[in-house]
């Protein structure tokens, strides 16, 4: 097929390069606007930008859809592809754009839909100690991630995986769910089947104070936080007025140990345990203290910046 695609990050790359693999005809690329990035504010093009450039494909990076320059520009390739494929662009698309192409616009998305609408499915599903995700093709309308279902496949989370992990698993298995797409749209196979919108949830977009652990969680859904949360917001109290980032741990269960959640019970030499909620205790083994470099906890320990008997928070 004649495709434009449209999308941003690393996920989407992937996505990009197994439309090629497959055959298909990429007319044009459409991503966000090249950002300052880094410390030093660097500015840097996003992943897709780079793979398409590399690739020698045409790539469009309008600031806004909803202007009358990025209409001019987009609305004349529009007539050309038989689809317009979006991996994580980041917009939310106009009708304009979404009712031009035969085949409407396809977006891979990156949960089992109707469950996790939004920007960040994969990191609230690992936040809320799902056992099992995956990805959905769909036909996009005007709402967020509310357009039929075409395809959906799943995968278990694994018990120690990360939002960035998962993300590089769920994009290998979103590209090959879209070329399946692809193809059986154009067999004439294929049938959109509404979403049942009773059993929605939403993933929105994460924020930073998403990260800020409440004591009173079990130590698991603390550790689930920090696997979701990975590398932002990150999971993280405030030790001493001071944000304390929570890099490496482990749950504990122990009925012997009383104390207020959120209080150092233990300091042993390479970690320390924090009461958490539900007679659950949390070892932590990594740490980055603000302003400081990532660190064992032992090195926080022998500058002395914990004691027993300390709350957290």
């Amino acid at each position: 097929m004649k495709l434009i695609f449209m999308g941003t990050p690393d996920f989407a790359v992937t996505i990009l390069r197994g439309l090629i693999a497959a055959g298909h005809s990429l007319l044009a690329v459409v991503s966000q606007p090249d950002r300052p990035v880094g410390r030093k504010q660097v500015i840097t093009a996003p992943p897709v930008t780079l793979a398409a450039l590399e690739l020698g494909i045409r790539v469009l990076q309008p600031t806004k859809l909803r202007t009358t320059e990025a209409r001019a520009d987009l609305e004349p390739l529009l007539k050309q592809p038989d689809a317009i494929v979006v991996a994580a662009y980041g917009r939310i698309l106009p009708d304009w754009i979404l009712s031009a192409p035969r085949y409407g616009c396809l977006n891979v998305h990156s949960s089992l839909l109707p469950r996790y609408r939004g920007a960040a499915p994969i990191n609230w599903a690992i936040a809320n100690g799902e056992s099992e995700t995956g990805v959905t093709t769909m036909q996009m309308d005007p709402g967020l991630d509310t357009g039929p279902i075409l395809l959906q496949r799943k995968t278990p989370i694994g018990d120690t995986e990360t939002a960035p992990q998962l993300t590089s698993r769920l994009a290998v298995i979103g590209a090959e769910l879209m070329v399946e797409t692809l193809q059986r749209l154009d067999d004439g196979t294929l049938s959109p089947i509404p979403q049942d919108d009773s059993q929605a949830s939403n993933a929105p977009l994460l924020k930073r104070e998403d990260g800020l652990i409440d004591w009173h969680w079990s130590s698991i859904e603390i550790l689930n936080r920090q696997r979701g949360f990975t590398p932002f917001p990150g999971c993280y109290t405030i030790a001493d007025h001071r944000r304390l980032e929570i890099l490496r741990a482990v749950s504990e269960n122990s009925l012997e140990r009383h104390a207020e959640s959120g209080t150092i019970i233990e300091i042993v030499k390479d970690s320390f345990v924090v009461q958490c909620g539900h007679d659950s205790q949390l070892r932590v083994m990594e740490v980055q203290l603000e302003g400081r470099r990532i660190m064992p906890a032992r090195d926080l320990l022998n500058g002395g910046s914990l004691k027993t008997g300390m709350r957290l928070g």
